[in-house]
């Protein structure tokens, strides 16, 4: 490992960084701001000064970048931006360090999970900066600045690769930076166009800036208490359904029908099934909440029952449940009705999509919809090779072959997926948290969506988590968004051997 090209690259990183607060500065010097004002600066400062000092450390460091440099510096980057994001927090006194980079991590990784229990309360330059996190980690930290910024070498294309989302990542054009800067083109002008269209639709230009970072990046941050919600708006419910859905879908896509290929989505196999299963989900939640389907009433203490089933109107209920579904599967996380009150079919049908997630590429998390096509056709060639051993077919999605490495990987990954998943379940039931919480936090916080049920709820956040499971958590997050590997890998110590 060569520590003076991390050192130097990470802090150049961290420069950038502290940059990207300019914007919220400018929030709370027009706002008034004046604690905000001081935090951010100071934050600012901070992160410039570290940036500095770690790209001095690094000076006379190699150009060419390895693969294992590679895979450190993403991962890397991820941690210590997330505390540098957390300092605004701190400084102006609304979190404490614990809470603060819980927030901080729920920001970059795209989660939404939350533990300030009065948003509309924190000044609106802090919330600004909070979810401008969103945007920046949504397309990626690292690729982020390999799009703009023109020194990270001959390793981006290593670097692009530990920190993309998905089995493989797509080659649009031959120069990995310039495929970079295509994306983040196409980043640009879908936010440029969320934004215009929640204008048009009734928000404020702060407002619909706000819930187009947590939108179009599947966050699902708001500056309001309840939510989308709060606006009862359908017009604004359905630009945030469409956004969500475009964030869900595999940018390499857009990217490709920006050079002209205008069919590019509908040929994609991913997308395809994709659609399939948002509208498939949304209409079994809708036919389950006008009353269709088994009620098991719920009980309290006293096991008798304590609620109703509760049902909605046919109209009402394709409403929530077309924009729960586009949330909770593209792993957003806003929210426009408490879905504990929901039967436990759609409940369930919520936890399931929110676990496979959007598509490769995407700025949403989860298992991908590529993988789990990935691992239908794997098991159904492993049903045919039973009666036909002799049987040689390769695998195939969308006409291209996926190799036995690839194979490899996703079942790797869904090994070490459902691990993880198992063992911070029980790690949370063991401080303290009930069955439903304790499962749902670790489905919402490990695919990045934010509310759970019950306790971690629509309507609640994860403050009564209290500090080792919100540190907990905050690993399991940073997990999620690079898709385990690339964080897990920095806690073998061969990895930082030369």
């Amino acid at each position: 490992m060569n520590y003076r090209i991390l050192s130097k690259y990470l802090g150049y990183i961290c420069i950038a960084i502290g940059v990207s607060m300019l914007p919220a500065i400018g929030w709370a010097v027009y706002l008034g701001e004046a604690s905000g004002l001081r935090s951010l600066t100071l934050s600012l400062s901070t992160s410039i000064a570290f940036g500095i000092a770690l790209a001095w450390s690094g000076r006379g460091a190699p150009t060419r970048i390895y693969e294992r440099e590679a895979i450190g510096l993403v991962g890397l980057t991820w941690i210590v931006a997330c505390w540098l994001g957390s300092l605004p927090f701190v400084f102006a006194g609304t979190l404490g360090w614990n809470d603060a980079y819980f927030e901080s991590v729920s920001g970059f990784t795209t989660t939404g999970a939350t533990v300030i229990t009065d948003i509309e309360a924190v000044d609106k330059s802090l919330l600004f900066w909070r979810s401008l996190t969103h945007w920046l980690g949504g397309i990626g930290i690292v690729i982020l600045f390999i799009a703009v910024l023109p020194y990270i070498g001959a390793g981006g294309k290593l670097i692009m690769k530990s920190e993309s989302t998905g089995p493989s990542t797509s080659r649009l054009l031959p120069r990995f930076r310039k495929s970079a800067a295509l994306m983040f083109k196409v980043y640009v002008l879908l936010t440029i166009l969320n934004t215009a269209a929640l204008m048009l639709a009734g928000m404020s230009f702060y407002d619909a800036l706000i819930h187009t970072f947590g939108g179009l990046a599947t966050g699902g941050f708001s500056n309001r208490q309840a939510s989308v919600g709060a606006y009862n708006s359908l017009p604004i419910e359905l630009v945030i359904i469409a956004f969500m859905v475009i964030g869900g879908t595999n940018f390499a896509l857009f990217a490709e029908m920006w050079l002209g290929n205008w069919k590019a989505l509908w040929q994609d196999t991913e997308w395809r099934l994709y659609i399939g299963i948002l509208v498939t989900a949304t209409l079994l939640i809708t036919l389950n909440l006008v009353g269709m389907g088994g009620q098991f009433p719920d009980f309290g203490q006293s096991f008798e029952p304590v609620a109703e089933p509760h049902h909605y109107p046919a109209a009402h209920a394709l409403r929530v449940s077309a924009f729960h579904v586009a949330s909770c599967m593209t792993d957003t996380g806003f929210v426009t009705d408490d879905f504990d009150r929901w039967p436990f079919f759609s409940r369930m049908m919520l936890v399931l999509v929110m676990c496979i997630g959007g598509s490769a590429g995407s700025t949403s998390s989860g298992i991908k919809v590529v993988r789990l096509l990935m691992y239908s056709k794997i098991a159904l060639h492993r049903l045919e090779t039973t009666f036909r051993p002799k049987t040689v077919k390769p695998l195939r999605i969308g006409g291209d072959v996926i190799s036995d490495t690839v194979q490899h990987r996703a079942l790797s990954f869904l090994v070490i997926y459902a691990a993880w998943f198992v063992f911070g379940a029980i790690y949370l039931s063991w401080e303290g948290l009930p069955f439903d919480s304790a499962v749902s936090s670790m489905a919402a916080c490990l695919n990045n969506c934010g509310p759970g049920l019950e306790h971690v709820g629509a309507i609640r956040d994860y403050h009564l988590v209290g500090a080792p499971g919100t540190a907990f958590l905050s690993l399991t997050m940073l997990l999620g968004r690079l898709e385990l590997v690339t964080i897990l890998v920095l806690f073998v110590p061969s990895f930082w051997r030369k």
